[in-house]
């Protein structure tokens, strides 16, 4: 009887428990909330304009931390996802311009095709950067940097200068709205993005093995895990969503530049760091560094529309950077000095 008892009455909501494991996640929110909040104090005449204006310019951002948090989760690091998201960049730009004399462009159901496939090239080109870190052995940073300056060579060779088009209907992918003015499209992208390939991804095996090899490779190996192909498979997955922050270049700016991406690499590890992913992998998600990029593209707004020089913008975006990682590594040192 007590035993029936026991096992009818419902589990309680644990506070402590979803603190520790998500307190982090849920404070780089409330964070973007806070900076929201103020954002909207900030402008003469604060509207939907503004929501579509700060959508666009995090959007690219976005999708380059969710690309570097899986490859920071397996216990990797990628340095070339900035040149991978010009190479993407540019090929779309370039291919999507049917006639350059003309200045006319393919149409929207052939520029979502080339999309698509530029997708599958990013993986391709992830995966092969994997294959050769699993190959040869060589730590990923200097792997990944190598083929930073092989990207960055490659978006050149194909578009010296900025140019190229994209139909106006890929266009409004990035700077439209969906149903109303509130809600830019390019949200809608990203959200789908994480509801359909990783959330389904977290909890199959192999998310599950990016998680294991990411906390320790020996163990995860004595364990069955193939920990040589869950790492070229982070490595692709990183690639394919590096591949839509270079369409989502592309589908903001109307066109295509080889030096597009140059500053993605460092804010992605930016946003990862903020974002509560752990850089000696294993912990962390996608959500975190997704809020985590819009605060740093909230925090560059704000600082802009208060006539703060970039340059200086940069060194707060920084400093912010620093504090909340020290605070967050004193409140770990601190919890697990008195567990």
């Amino acid at each position: 009887m007590t035993a029936a008892t026991a096992s009818s009455t419902p589990r309680r909501f644990d506070v402590g428990r979803l603190g520790s494991r998500h307190g982090w996640t849920m404070g780089v929110w409330l964070l973007l909330l806070a900076l929201a909040l103020y954002w909207r104090t900030v402008p003469a005449q604060w509207g939907s304009f503004d929501v579509q204006s700060l959508a666009i310019d995090a959007l690219p951002l976005c999708f380059a931390a969710m690309a570097q948090a899986v490859i920071v989760i397996s216990g990797g690091i990628d340095l070339s996802i900035g040149s991978l998201m010009s190479v993407i960049n540019v090929l779309a730009a370039k291919y999507m311009l049917a006639d350059a004399t003309l200045a006319t462009t393919v149409s929207f159901r052939k520029a979502l095709v080339i999309a698509a496939i530029l997708v599958v090239a990013g993986a391709l080109a992830g995966a092969f950067t994997g294959f050769l870190i699993v190959i040869t052995r060589v730590p990923d940073i200097v792997v990944t940097l190598a083929m930073l300056f092989v990207y960055a060579g490659l978006a050149l060779a194909i578009l010296e200068i900025p140019g190229g088009a994209v139909p106006t209907q890929f266009l409004k992918l990035g700077t439209g709205f969906t149903g109303t003015q509130w809600l830019p499209t390019g949200l809608v992208i990203l959200a789908g993005a994480l509801v359909l390939v990783w959330v389904p991804l977290r909890w199959s095996r192999p998310g599950l093995a990016l998680y294991a090899i990411g906390s320790n490779r020996n163990a995860s190996y004595l364990s069955g895990v193939n920990v040589s192909r869950t790492r070229i498979f982070a490595y692709a997955l990183g690639g394919a969503f590096a591949a839509l922050g270079g369409l989502a270049l592309t589908a903001t700016s109307g066109i295509g530049d080889p030096l597009s991406g140059q500053y993605f690499t460092l804010n992605s590890v930016a946003a990862v760091v903020l974002g509560g992913v752990a850089l000696t992998g294993g912990i962390g998600g996608l959500v975190g560094p997704i809020a985590a990029a819009f605060v740093l593209t909230l925090v560059k707004t704000i600082l802009v529309i208060r006539g703060v020089d970039q340059n200086w913008a940069q060194v707060i975006q920084g400093t912010l950077i620093i504090v909340v990682v020290m605070l967050g590594a004193l409140a770990l040192r601190r919890r697990e000095g008195g567990g």
